[in-house]
């Protein structure tokens, strides 16, 4: 096995060339080969993949700040100031942008990853990762149904960041069966009725959507989409496809691996 360094060397190749990507489709094309695909129902969602750069790194845009202190790790006082993306940008990941999971949740520097997972057996068939707002997860959904073929009917799992009339209206145009579950909480109800919650698939569908946090899970758990060592969304978006290709072909060969010999 080549050293690490070799690697980072010609990590701008392999980006340019796709690797990751393509290592994904071939380990999904092999899945499909295998039987363990279908190509009907998939869920999708998203998770936020925090950037390398600290919150305290970034300056103003129109460069009024006071020049940074002596030091690799000066101290910044900022607090009392209001930083927001229109304001401020981190001079050494520019793309990454202040992100709050949830309104008591520290707003940090972020990606967004989104993952497409079928249901038979829970793998992922694709990747996409995007800046960090509040319609990124609903777009790359789209993104990522637009490159699977277009032969037949599908439905779409997802939580409730999804059920707007827009992104179910934009499902349904593409032959989708939106499986969102249903934000009845929200100013004017949820965009579904009881013509596609009543069903069965429905609920099985809102079942096996949760299968896609394991991707997140295993993708955190020490590697790189808890946190990013690189800078760039072209960086991080390899980074993250190489990560979910990587699991993906682990589950592959797990599911049709031989069943152990038991010895008498």
């Amino acid at each position: 096995m080549w050293d690490h360094s070799t690697f980072t060397k010609n990590r701008e190749r392999l980006i340019e060339a796709k690797v990751a990507r393509k290592l994904l489709r071939r380990v999904v094309r092999q899945a499909r080969r295998s039987g363990l695909l279908s190509n009907e129902h998939f869920t999708v969602d998203g998770t936020l993949i925090e950037s390398w750069a600290a919150v305290k790194s970034m300056r103003r845009r129109d460069g009024g700040d006071e020049p940074p202190g002596p030091g690799r790790n000066p101290a910044v006082d900022f607090h009392g100031e209001r930083r927001t993306n229109e304001t401020h940008v981190a001079p050494h990941d520019p793309e990454a942008k202040l992100y709050r999971k949830a309104h008591s949740a520290p707003a940090k520097l972020h990606y967004l990853g989104h993952v497409l997972m079928e249901h038979r057996t829970g793998l992922p068939v694709d990747v996409e990762v995007t800046e960090a707002n509040g319609c990124a997860e609903r777009e790359a959904a789209l993104t990522m149904l637009d490159r699977l073929p277009k032969r037949v009917r599908r439905t779409l799992a997802a939580d409730k960041a999804y059920d707007t009339a827009d992104f179910v209206a934009a499902l349904r145009e593409r032959n989708v069966t939106p499986h969102v579950a249903a934000n009845d909480g929200r100013v004017g109800g949820s965009a579904l009725d009881g013509r596609t919650t009543r069903h069965a698939g429905y609920r099985a569908s809102q079942r096996l959507r949760k299968r896609v946090e394991e991707i997140f899970g295993w993708g955190k758990d020490g590697r790189p989409m808890r946190k990013m060592k690189v800078a760039g969304l072209a960086k991080v978006s390899f980074l993250a496809n190489l990560t979910v290709g990587c699991y993906a072909l682990l589950r592959v060969a797990r599911l049709t691996a031989p069943p152990p010999v038991v010895s008498t």
